[in-house]
């Protein structure tokens, strides 16, 4: 089933070259936007903020460092353009692949976001599913590393958010 779904979706790379600049774009790029988005939003008043760079920070670690990495250290899992012939357009390294460490970092930055800020939080969420879906339209992540990826990131927001409530 992961197999089909990557397909339908890869198979629409290479064959309009805006669609393929849009999932480029997404895929590397539109990350580092939102990270610019936040920081900006953040320095301001950073002493105000502090609080909350802190629960993005926490969300992250244990979303992209701890449990991705935990699970890749036992699940270790080849990337689609490594045994299929695929639709590649962005060069990527042969590591493996599950859960994607983009969707966990971006779905737990967006957790926070959205626990401060709801419309806020929902254009970074639609944001993170670009990058997230991009990444496979590009070939370098089947749709269930990206699946699991959000659901760590999305629960490692709510855990630092939960954390932090009690203490």
């Amino acid at each position: 089933m992961d197999f089909l779904i990557f397909q339908k979706i890869n198979n629409f790379a290479g064959r309009n070259i805006y669609l393929d600049s849009f999932g480029i774009f997404c895929a590397k790029y539109l990350g580092y936007i939102l990270i610019l988005i936040l920081f900006l939003f953040l320095i301001k008043n950073f002493k105000k903020y502090l609080p909350t760079v802190i629960k993005i920070l926490g969300a992250v670690i244990l979303s992209r460092v701890l449990i991705a990495e935990l699970i890749r250290f036992f699940w270790q899992r080849p990337r689609p353009f490594v045994e299929n012939n695929v639709n590649l357009l962005i060069n990527h390294s042969s590591t493996h692949s599950f859960p994607s460490g983009h969707a966990t970092f971006f779905f737990a930055l967006s957790t926070v976001v959205y626990f401060y800020n709801k419309k806020t939080g929902i254009l970074f969420l639609v944001a993170s599913s670009l990058i997230a879906v991009s990444r496979v339209f590009c070939g370098i992540h089947w749709p269930s590393d990206i699946i699991i990826g959000a659901l760590v990131g999305i629960f490692s927001g709510w855990i630092i958010m939960k954390f932090f409530k009690k203490s």
